[in-house]
This record gives structure tokens, sequence and C-alpha cells, in this order.
């Protein structure tokens, strides 16, 4: 092969390579063979036909596309990596030229790793908020846990607000059964809300066997079939349940915990809540610290970098989906959209993510940051005590660069981080008076 040229403009190069014909003739007689077992000539059985014979009736040239195509690595080694073109996608082929002696002559286009200029990024200001852990999240949590061990039983007693009803309803319009309107044997927990306003309030009072009228307003947001409109309902109660939570004092503490006091068991929520939430703030603070770092960036973004992040976060919600038993096409559809509408979404997501990956990769190499490859094998023992599964594993399913890239980036991110300065949040504006 001979590099004839190789032009960039912005971030886009065009580059011409000539292919010598003793190598796109492996590249057009692997084609011919794959192509073969599908092409039929009148006279020869399918998947016999000589290849002189195909070209002379589609053209001498008929399997020079897919023949680039079987050679194409060697070509991108060549004409790409060797020339020093940091390619950004696939290059795209502008033309192909064919001369009399068996040439080819291929002009190339890609997309190319931008220029990067960065501005500040170490000593930043970011805002930094401080984490406090209130007496009211302290009860909500014994509160919950006092609910998970709670008692039930049934009682022979007019139903209350905090009281499970067991009952069979059925709801009129005008004397006419609704669809959806109906249910039998339902546990309703009076006070969650879970019934249209005004409901739960008048099964307060009933007692087991009652059956009553109950005369409800739907809604005017309700759905179109009866947003507005008076109903009836007649309820029949079946039976109540009462919910008996423990007292919060040491016995409980003993009970739901390895503590010997309720002071003790607080103190550990507290603690745990306020490690938790320091985690979190510390994570919010870091996304703050890496997204100012990028705004301080100089760079013109190529489309090609910018796609192929929307294509790797469209990826990533597609598993998120599947894991609730929902395709990408069911939730655009579910949201009033289609395929595009999503992608259209994601993509200032995408375009701020593909702004930090060049930034942290920048940082890399204007720090000089470098990964041994006892940080790589580390992170493959870490990864698979993490999933639980062998090392070997692992490696096979992740690549050592994926890994070394990955750790370089972090490094990176700890540079930005370990260097910037945290500051309390403004408070905020107030509207000022008239």
């Amino acid at each position: 092969m001979n590099v004839k040229s190789v032009e960039k403009n912005g971030n886009k190069a065009t580059i011409v390579v000539e292919i010598d014909k003793e190598l796109m003739e492996s590249g057009v007689q692997k084609a011919y063979m794959k192509a073969r077992k599908s092409i039929m000539i009148p006279g020869f059985r399918k998947g016999k036909a000589p290849r002189k014979m195909i070209e002379a009736m589609y053209g001498a040239h008929v399997f020079y596309e897919d023949g680039l195509e079987e050679i194409f690595p060697e070509v991108y080694e060549f004409a790409v990596v060797k020339q020093d073109v940091k390619a950004v996608g696939r290059p795209s082929l502008e033309d192909m030229q064919i001369s009399d002696e068996g040439i080819v002559t291929l002009t190339l286009s890609t997309d190319v790793y931008p220029e990067v200029t960065l501005g500040d990024y170490k000593g930043l200001e970011v805002e930094k908020a401080e984490v406090n852990i209130s007496d009211e999240q302290v009860q909500a949590e014994l509160d919950r846990m006092a609910q998970n061990v709670a008692s039930t039983e049934t009682v022979e007693r007019a139903a209350e607000m905090g009281d499970t009803a067991n009952i069979d309803f059925e709801g009129f319009d005008n004397g006419v059964p609704f669809n959806g309107g109906k249910g039998e044997n339902f546990d309703l927990k009076l006070g969650s809300g879970s019934f249209v306003p005004g409901f739960e309030e008048q099964v307060v009072g009933m007692t087991a066997g009652e059956e009553k009228d109950i005369d409800i307003t739907f809604p005017e947001d309700y759905h179109a079939e009866l947003a507005g409109k008076p109903v009836v309902f007649h309820v029949k109660l079946n039976k109540v349940t009462a919910t008996n939570v423990p007292e919060q004092d040491d016995e409980f503490a003993k009970d739901v915990s390895e503590f010997e006091t309720l002071d003790e068991l607080k103190n550990d929520i507290r603690s745990k809540a306020m490690e938790n939430a320091q985690k979190q703030n510390d994570s919010i603070f870091e996304q703050a610290c890496v997204e100012k770092a990028a705004e301080n960036v100089t760079v013109d973004m190529p489309n090609a970098l910018i796609e192929a992040e929307l294509d790797n976060q469209m990826e990533r919600f597609g598993y998120q989906l599947q894991m609730s038993g929902y395709s990408m096409e069911q939730y655009a559809k579910m949201m009033g959209g289609d395929m595009s509408t999503m992608r259209n979404a994601f993509r200032p997501a995408a375009e701020k993510q593909a702004k930090i990956n060049v930034t942290l990769a920048k940082i890399v190499e204007v720090e000089g940051i470098s990964v041994s490859d006892d940080d790589v094998a580390a992170e493959y023992e870490a990864m698979a005590k993490q999933y639980e599964l062998e090392v070997e594993k692992v490696k096979s399913m992740v690549p050592a660069e994926e890994i070394k890239t990955s750790l370089e980036t972090r490094k990176a991110v700890k540079v930005i981080v370990d260097s910037a300065v945290a500051v309390a949040p403004k408070a905020e504006e107030t509207a000022s008076e008239e």
C-alpha cells in the first residue's frame, strides 16, 4: 500500500491511499468465495458459477466493494493508524478508482479526535453542601423498623384510620356499573390515600358485615370517562385488621438490632445515615468539579464522538429497561414518542459527557498519568470479587485496555477533585418586595 496524501481540516481528515493489486485480489477472492454460495448462473449449479462468469455478467468489479471490506483492517492499520490519524469511528469511503493495471486508489474521509485546550482544572471553587442528619430522619427510620416488626390482628370494632379494611365494592354512574369500579376482598389501608379522595374517610366507622353507599365525586383531572362525575360506591366491609406497632424503647432496640438501648440504636442509625449521605454528597461534589473543568475547556467536538456517547447512554438505559421488563420501543411509546424522540432527549446529556470525556483524556496526557500492569491486575481482582466471578472470566469479558483507560480516567478525576476548593452553596435569592 502507498499513502498518497493526508489532509486535515478541523475535525475531518481525508486520506488517499493506493492498494496493491495483489492485496486487492486477495480481498476480492474472499468476497467471491462468500458470495458464490447464493449466486445462480444459467448452466451452473447454485454456488458453482466461476468467478469470471459472474464478473462477465455483472461487471469486472462486482466484488470490489465486498473485497475492500475483507481487507479493510489492513487498510485501516496502514492508512490511518500508522499515519497518526486519530480517527473517531469508522472512516467512510468517498471514492474508489481502479486503474487498468488493477491498482485501487481509495479516498477515505473520517472524523478525527479534536484538539483540546484545557482551561483551569486545578483549584476550582465548587459548591458543596454541608451534610446533616435531622432528628426527624432518625425517627422516620425508627418508624420504618417498627412497622416491619408490627403485628396484625382482626378486631371486632368500628374501622379507624390506620386500620386495614377488607372490602367488597362496586361503583355506579347514574345506577350503571362502570369499568374498573368493582373489587372483592380488597385490603384497603385507611389513610393511605390509595382510593379516590373522600372514599377512605367514609369507610371509617363501619363495622364488619356492614354495607353502605358512599357518594364520591371524581377529581377533574381523573381519566376522561369519569372526570368530575358524581358516582356511588356500594361497599361491604368484611373485616377490620388493626396493626399493633411496638413501643420504641430499649426492649424494641434489643428486638430489632444488636444494641441494648434505644439511644445506641439511634446513634447507629444517625451514623450510618451520615455515612451514606456523605458518600452521596462527595459524589455530587466530584461530578460538579469535573463538569466545571469541562466547561473551561476549548474544543470543537466532532459529531461522531457525541453520537458514540449517545449510543452508550441509550444502550445503558436499554439494559435498565430490560430489567424492568420493557423494551426501548415500548418505553418510547409510553412516553408518547418514538426512538428518534428518545435519542433527542438523551442528546444534551451525551454532549456534556462527551466533552467531559475529552477533558479527562487531555488531563491524562498533560499530567503524564500512567497505569501499571499491577494496577490493571488489582482492578481485575476487585471486579472478580464484586461480581463473584473468576478473574479469568472477567478478563475474557473486559479488555485490559478498557480497564487501563478507566483507571487513567479515575486518576484524572482525582487530580481535579483533590485540588478543588469546596465552598458553601449560595443562599437562594428571595424575590424582592414590590
